[in-house]
């Protein structure tokens, strides 16, 4: 009974700060107005800048910031015990991460939908702008390298959820020229389009697909090369072509995912004394890093992750129709999302338990979960976080009389198809930051979006490919990912700070403290990161790494330069 108080306690938890919290922050310090201008309506231009309902905005946002980072990120860091983890999400989302997110989006709304990186030159100084395009590039340039590889694994893991995502991506189109230019029925074409979709994930179970080697390529190599492919296709359509609908579907089948879980929590509770088999704090994992900051970089999405403010300022700020739309899609989807990190921590530190596969053997209870979180590298690796959570997913649902086949179908597909709508969407916005970088640059080249698009799949391919066939290279940058992620937070809450201090003299903290915590934090990790670097003599990630702290503390020193200025103007 201990895994439904959990539940239960974090869920209410979540609706009632909402209510309170998020509304206090949309009318009391953000002064959300529907009479307030937007860039969807003054610059719609039917590709980008497109008006959008709030439910289906809602989906792509959040099935955009999703992806499988509520999923890897708890999957690992339940290693130190379950209460760290969820009281991170919890507080975290809340008052971090929703912020971070709401105000990323309010700002861009307010600035033509320009990214957080272009309109930081408003808010510190033209400076800053170019090194906080150089930190949003490497994020992006690592997320779109990374995620064909991320896919490609899955698609391994689960063969039979290959069908039904390239499946949704039919069905989308399909959703999107109904909606668009046959009918504006919204309900019945969301119902026909879902029940498509899961009627894909069943026949997947009867046509698995591995992809083979093809002229020397391994299966990722090719798995990467399509995805790139089709990341640059997705990128120059319309938003309403294939982005929008596919990410609205998307968040109905998380939804449908989280009540199948949740009934599968409840079922497990009940009739099969599901419990939480792993420990409640655990301070020294064997091999395992300190807590004291790496819980704080490892759980991002769920927590707060620096990414969201790029889909905010990026994607969703073009298509938010109404100033009062952006609290649901800003700070609602931010706590989703933490609803779905606890779900996902509940997954890993009790269905796990009811049963692990290791050798062979059907381990349960406390030596399923020890055996598989025995030392941080037993449980790193995105295979050993993918399979703790679909595991232990499959497992609470089988409780509810569901076929564990059919579970494990679903849960397979549905982290593949969130790892699909981050990479394309990450393609679309690093797009923008190139056309806006280039741009204040006077290279108009780049205003073109195939040419843009293309500069933006090259880079990511270069990187994929830079140390083989296998599409892998961007494992290199990979462990710099987590610290340059919160980094790209703490800025942005930075620059979130700033603009708060310019509308009133209190404002500043909702953001402010968020700012302090999360720099620190990153910091404090990155260091210890270039410690290790050194020690291992990787010169690669030793430069890259002391750049990234350098544009960090310039980006500190002239936020904090600011804010003083800013003070010193309110005061006279």
């Amino acid at each position: 009974m201990d895994v439904l108080l959990l539940l239960t306690a974090t869920i209410f938890g979540y609706i009632l700060m909402y209510r309170l919290y998020g509304r206090y922050i949309a009318k009391r310090i953000f002064n959300l107005s529907d009479d307030a201008k937007v860039p969807s309506k003054e610059l719609e231009d039917g590709i980008d800048y497109v008006p959008t309902r709030k439910e289906i905005i809602f989906g792509h946002h959040f099935t955009s910031i999703a992806g499988t980072g509520p999923i890897v990120g708890p999957a690992i860091a339940v290693i130190w015990g379950w209460a760290p983890a969820i009281i991170w999400v919890f507080l975290g989302s809340i008052v971090m991460g929703g912020i971070h997110d709401f105000g990323s989006l309010i700002i861009s709304m307010r600035n033509q939908g320009k990214s957080i990186s272009e309109y930081t030159s408003k808010y510190i100084n033209p400076r800053t702008k170019f090194l906080f395009f150089l930190v949003v590039f490497l994020e992006l340039w690592i997320v779109i390298a990374i995620f064909g590889m991320v896919i490609a694994i899955i698609f391994n893991m689960y063969p039979d959820s290959v069908f039904p995502v390239w499946m949704q991506i039919i069905v989308a189109v399909a959703l999107g020229y109904y909606i668009n230019k046959v009918s504006k029925n919204v309900t019945l074409a969301t119902i026909i389009a879902v029940s498509f979709m899961y009627l894909t994930v069943w026949l997947g179970q009867y046509m698995p697909f591995t992809m083979p080697g093809i002229l020397g390529i391994p299966a990722t190599g090719s798995w990467t090369i399509i995805l790139l492919i089709y990341a640059f296709i997705a990128s120059v359509l319309p938003v309403t072509t294939l982005l929008q609908p596919r990410d609205y579907i998307n968040a109905y089948q998380l939804v449908v995912a989280m009540l199948l879980l949740i009934i599968g929590i409840f079922a497990a509770a009940f009739f099969s004394d599901m419990h939480i088999v792993a420990p409640v704090y655990r301070p020294n994992p064997a091999e395992a890093p300190s807590m004291w900051p790496f819980l704080f970089i490892t759980i991002a999405c769920g927590a707060i992750s620096g990414f969201h403010s790029l889909v905010s300022s990026g994607t969703s700020s073009k298509q938010v129709k109404s100033e009062n739309d952006s609290l649901f899609v800003g700070y609602g989807s931010m706590l989703l999302e933490g609803s779905l990190a606890v779900i996902v921590i509940i997954a890993v530190s009790a269905g796990i338990g009811l049963g692990y596969e290791k050798n062979g053997e059907i381990l349960t209870g406390m030596s399923a979960w020890s055996t598989h979180y025995s030392s941080w590298t037993a449980a790193q690796g995105l295979g050993s976080k993918i399979t703790a959570f679909v595991d232990g997913s499959a497992n609470m649902i089988t409780s509810s009389g569901i076929s564990r086949e059919f579970a494990l179908a679903v849960m397979g597909v549905f982290v593949a198809s969130f790892a699909g709508t981050t990479l394309d969407t990450a393609t679309r916005i690093q797009r923008y930051i190139t056309t806006e970088l280039f741009s204040s640059l006077n290279i108009n080249i780049f205003k073109n979006i195939y040419i843009s698009t293309f500069f933006a799949v090259l880079t990511a391919g270069i990187l994929a490919f830079s140390t083989g066939a296998n599409g892998n290279g961007a494992l290199a940058l990979w462990p710099l990912f987590g610290a340059v992620n919160q980094t790209l937070a703490a800025l942005a809450l930075i620059v979130i700070t700033l603009y708060l201090k310019s509308k009133g003299a209190y404002k500043w903290m909702f953001a402010g403290i968020p700012a302090i915590f999360m720099s620190i934090m990153t910091l404090w990790a990155s260091i210890i990161n270039e410690i290790d670097f050194f020690n291992q003599n990787n010169w690669l990630l030793i430069s890259v790494n002391t750049i990234v702290i350098f544009v960090v503390i310039i980006i500190l020193i002239e936020g904090i330069i600011q804010f003083f200025r800013l003070n010193r103007l309110s005061n006279k």
